[in-house]
Parts: structure tokens; C-alpha cells; sequence
């Protein structure tokens, strides 16, 4: 029987190892996996490159997780926030590289990855210094710039509900990065709000199907959904 709940986050989380690349889904403070991030950082992986849209918020999951140095290099784009201070501290003091994407670029790159895609070319960020090294071309009368797709060893998403299988329905804006980053990875593993029966999904609401998802692991009542509340207040030590 296909079952790929757990019932223990440490579990979910405990082969990723030094080094690896993880997309982390979240857009501001909507569809973060804090829980997932939390986890990881108890699980101590070190030097890792992570991919997500912005770089943290206050002191909780992905800001917590560069404030401990355990991120390598952040692909993002929007590294600033207004309580994004972790991250600008660490790259103040050279402890983290930063590669910014303009954000479509970002989410067609990560697109790409899932759909098999090695590389595109765009206009965004043609002629600019985003473009510096990359190679250009002309198109018509436009400078297009090429860009390559985006694989991760991981991806931790977060999705409203989910059944056995690993089929994955989100909440509104939740939803974001969450269905691109899920085929684009590996292993990909969802923190869900709640389960329900297999069979129980109307298929025309599923988002993500359960193809695409390795390892689901139910948080009823996630930090993301308090952020608002607590992104100011500092995190307990892992």
C-alpha cells in the first residue's frame, strides 16, 4: 500500500545532507514550510544552497536556518525585506553568496527544471549586469538573455491538504512556488495542514499530483500561518 505520510518531521528530513540544494517555498509570509525548515535545522545539515523567493522572515524557519550559517548561497529575489535582517547580516559579513533572479525568471527557470527544459531565453534582464557572463542574443530587434533551468536534490513545500498518495491541494496564495518547486526536485517533501481519505479529493481540485511528492508530513497548526505574530519575537535555540 502507497502511504507516504510520516509521523515525525525529523524523519523527513534526516537524508538531507551537506551540501544539497533545497527549494523552499513561501512568497512573504504565505506557504512557508517553516515546520520543514525547523526540522532541518535540528537535523544540522550544513553548506547548503538554497532556492526560494525571498530570504527569510524575523527570526523563524528560513532566516533562523542563515542566521545559524547553515546556508552556503541564496538564490533568491528579494534577499531585503523589512524584517529580513538575518540574511543582510550574514552578507554584510561575507558569510553567504547571493545570486538574485528577477522573480518570473525564477519561477520559468525552476518551471523548466521540472519540465525537462535545460535552458531559455528571456528578456528579462537583457543589457543589464544580471546578464553579465550569461550569454545574449538577438532576437528581431531584441536582446534576449539565456538562462538555465533550476533542479534541486529537495524541494519543502507547504500545502493545505493532502491524502496518502501524496495528491496536494493548497490554500489560495499559499499555493505560490509550492506546484513548480514540487517537480523540479528529487525528493520532494509537503508539510499539510491536514489529511483526508484517499478518494476523497474531487481530482479536478488537485494541484499537485502525487508524482510529484515523496514525503508528507501533517502540521495543524504551522508557525507560517502566525508569522504576522511572531516574525518579530526570536526563535527558540535548536
Amino acid at each position: 500500500m502507497i502511504d507516504k505520510r510520516y509521523a515525525d518531521a525529523a524523519l523527513v528530513v534526516a537524508d538531507i545532507g551537506d551540501g544539497a540544494t533545497i527549494l523552499i517555498g513561501g512568497f512573504g509570509e504565505a506557504g512557508n514550510p517553516t515546520e520543514l525548515v525547523h526540522a532541518l535545522i535540528d537535523q544540522g545539515a550544513r553548506d547548503l544552497t538554497i532556492i526560494s523567493n525571498n530570504a527569510g522572515n524575523g527570526d523563524i524557519g528560513l532566516a533562523r536556518l542563515i542566521a545559524l550559517g547553515r546556508a552556503r548561497k541564496m538564490i533568491c529575489s528579494y534577499p531585503r525585506s523589512s524584517h529580513g535582517h538575518a540574511f543582510a547580516e550574514a552578507y554584510r559579513a561575507g558569510k553567504i553568496e547571493l545570486e538574485i533572479v528577477p522573480q518570473g525568471t525564477l519561477a520559468e527557470r525552476i518551471r523548466a527544471g521540472g519540465a525537462g527544459i535545460p535552458a531559455f531565453y528571456t528578456a528579462t534582464g537583457a543589457d543589464t549586469e544580471l546578464a553579465t557572463a550569461k550569454e545574449q542574443r538577438m532576437f528581431g530587434s531584441r536582446a534576449y538573455v539565456l538562462e538555465t533551468s533550476i533542479r534541486a536534490d529537495f524541494a519543502l513545500i507547504k500545502a493545505e491538504v493532502a491524502d496518502r498518495w501524496g495528491n496536494l491541494i493548497y490554500r489560495m496564495a499559499a499555493r505560490n512556488f509550492g506546484p513548480i518547486m514540487a517537480t523540479a526536485a528529487k525528493v520532494t517533501i509537503a508539510q499539510v495542514r491536514r489529511t483526508i481519505e484517499l478518494g476523497a479529493m474531487d481530482p479536478e481540485t488537485i494541484v499537485t499530483p502525487s508524482i510529484f511528492v515523496h514525503r508528507v508530513i501533517t502540521v495543524p497548526d504551522p508557525i507560517s500561518e502566525r508569522e504576522h505574530l511572531t516574525t518579530l519575537q526570536p526563535a527558540q535555540s535548536s
